[in-house]
């Protein structure tokens, strides 16, 4: 009786490690990226206004006070690289709202920093007041530049 005891407890002592074993972890795999968009890349650095534009896209005479019939020029300065759309949202501040002027967008692939240029111009003058232009890029918080016209 002795013997079949012991033989019962060796094989149930087999049998429990004989069980399933845990599987080691697996290695972990390397993990694609995440890539930032193209447009991520690309950020307005600065805005400058004038009444002029020079063959680089940079203002000549830099300016924040126009006459009623100037073209107004906004040179963009862009800092990164990727693709991108500049945004310029242009108005006019009457009885203390803004009024849209003009809207226009550019599509862009720098590859470093780059230069830009928007501009508006009114034939029959503008009106004497305050303006603004918001600009940005791919959507992101716009630099604003306020101006007036005398």
């Amino acid at each position: 009786m002795k013997l079949t005891l012991a033989i019962i407890a060796a094989v149930a002592l087999t049998l429990n490690a004989c069980g399933k074993k845990e599987e080691p972890p697996k290695p972990k795999t390397a993990e694609t990226p995440t890539m930032p968009s193209p447009a991520a890349g690309v950020a307005v650095s600065a805005v400058t206004l004038g009444s002029g534009i020079g063959p680089q896209k940079q203002v000549v005479n830099a300016s924040t006070s126009f006459a009623r019939n100037d073209t107004i020029y906004a040179s963009v300065e862009t800092t990164g690289s990727g693709s991108s759309t500049l945004n310029a949202k242009w108005t006019y501040r009457s009885k203390g709202q803004d009024v849209p002027v003009h809207d226009d967008s550019q599509a862009i692939n720098a590859a470093g920093p780059a230069t830009s240029e928007f501009h508006v111009s009114k034939p029959d003058g503008w009106p004497a007041g305050d303006y603004k232009v918001d600009i940005s890029a791919s959507g992101s918080t716009p630099v604003t530049r306020a101006f007036t016209v005398k």
